[in-house]
């Protein structure tokens, strides 16, 4: 009896989707197997709206952005929605399901699995543009690489017009919670500063954000700089402290129990609170919002992530092929691997690991070395503080009260000498 796969796409986009499913359906109908897409990902499983798919219909796709099968938040756990997933898979005689998503897709396929007590064999493609699932050192996730590259491209043109207007933009980047596609695109684009969750012990609150940002800019003014980026991860509003959060009880929640942190608009916030505050010392400052996210996510796959992402597909055929189950694939030192569900996951808990930024490696300090905020360097000289002090128009005494706090237990070698960045920034 011929074996049957399918293929499904869960979640949100990601560059280099497409890619998978060319790579996976092609060595699948190379295996003599009968290949079908699931439409929209749990959704079509829930409603039985499968396509069997032909070499014509995968042929080109990978160099494509977004997903020819469409993808859908719809969540396979739920009893109801769960029992009507396992009637489709088994009305067509589906032998093998192939997920790729992040790491609530992977846990409902093992989910699936579980109450298809073995009659179905499933294999899972880590994809977020975030880079937060554990992955192996060095090993990113597919879509991350493109997502910073487009991003970086918008960022770079919002510093020019920045610097052409005489303002600031506060751009959030998306990265739920994890700050690596934020860092990465603020680091590649030379923005003025990036706030990732990552650089934050404990609770985050609002005030400590504005007053970071608030600094920065009175930085820039007494150096001359009327302008500038920042980049903020959307993740820092999962940290928010709950005292702010109690602020906006309408906030939504998706059918994973997720915040909608668009609901919240993180970036416009900052932008009002931090012109308030410039304007109570007679600064006048025009600050724009820009969310980056949308943008990002269906953008054509560049080489790195189509060449990685095709191997993804294969590897996990191959998975299929030689007996495995219920695992991730990935791609380490150019060989393919598989590592079992129950690792992605905190055996405590029981949620997901997540991959954070790592912020005392080195890289983080050269983003942190770069960046135009203030450091502990520019309250050890007096003529630097009379300067700061008397562009935000307060004494230095009221200006070490107000962003001492800031600096405080920093490390030494996040400072360095202002004249590189004026030389940067000219």
């Amino acid at each position: 009896m011929t074996k049957r796969i399918a293929i499904l796409a869960s979640g949100g986009p990601a560059p280099g989707i497409n890619s998978v499913i060319n790579a996976a359906a092609l060595e699948a109908l190379n295996q003599g197997w009968e290949v079908f897409g699931v439409l929209d990902g749990y959704r079509g499983l829930r409603d039985d709206e499968l396509k069997q798919l032909k070499v014509e219909d995968v042929s080109w796709i990978h160099f494509e952005g977004g997903a020819v099968l469409g993808m859908s938040r719809t969540n396979p756990k739920q009893p109801e929605v769960l029992e009507k997933v396992v009637a489709t898979l088994e009305r067509h005689k589906i032998d093998m399901l192939l997920t790729i998503g992040g790491d609530d897709t992977a846990y409902g396929a093992s989910v699936i699995a579980e109450a298809m007590a073995g009659k179905l064999k499933t294999v899972h493609v880590p994809k977020t543009i975030d880079n937060d699932l554990p992955l192996p050192e060095g090993v990113p996730t597919f879509g991350y690489t493109t997502a910073r590259h487009v991003g970086v491209g918008l960022v770079k043109n919002l510093m020019r017009d920045a610097q052409t207007c005489s303002r600031w933009y506060i751009v959030t980047s998306m990265g739920r919670q994890a700050g690596h596609l934020a860092l990465g695109i603020g680091k590649a684009a030379g923005a003025t500063l990036t706030l990732i969750p990552e650089e934050f012990d404990g609770p985050v609150t609002l005030e400590n954000l504005t007053r970071i940002i608030e600094g920065a800019v009175i930085k820039g003014l007494s150096r001359g700089r009327k302008w500038g980026v920042a980049v903020v991860a959307e993740g820092l509003i999962e940290n928010l402290d709950h005292k702010d959060l109690e602020n906006f009880p309408e906030i939504r929640r998706d059918s994973f129990g997720h915040i909608l942190l668009a609901d919240l608009q993180l970036g416009r916030l900052l932008c009002e609170k931090v012109e308030e505050r410039l304007k109570q010392r007679q600064i006048g400052m025009r600050f724009n919002e820009v969310t980056l996210g949308y943008e990002l996510r269906c953008a054509d796959p560049v080489p790195f992530d189509i060449e990685y992402t095709r191997d993804l597909g294969f590897a996990a055929i191959r998975f299929l092929v030689e007996g495995g189950t219920n695992g991730m694939v990935l791609i380490e030192n150019g060989k393919r691997k598989s590592i079992p569900f129950y690792e992605m996951r905190d055996q405590k808990t029981g949620k997901t690991r997540v991959r954070n930024v790592d912020v005392s490696q080195e890289g983080y300090l050269v983003a942190r070395r770069y960046m135009q905020r203030l450091t502990a360097k520019d309250f050890d000289s007096k003529e630097e503080l009379e300067g700061l002090a008397a562009a935000a128009k307060s004494s230095v005494e009221e200006f070490v009260s107000y962003f001492g706090p800031l600096i405080e237990s920093e490390p030494a070698m996040y400072s360095w000498e202002d004249s590189v960045r004026d030389a940067v920034d000219a």
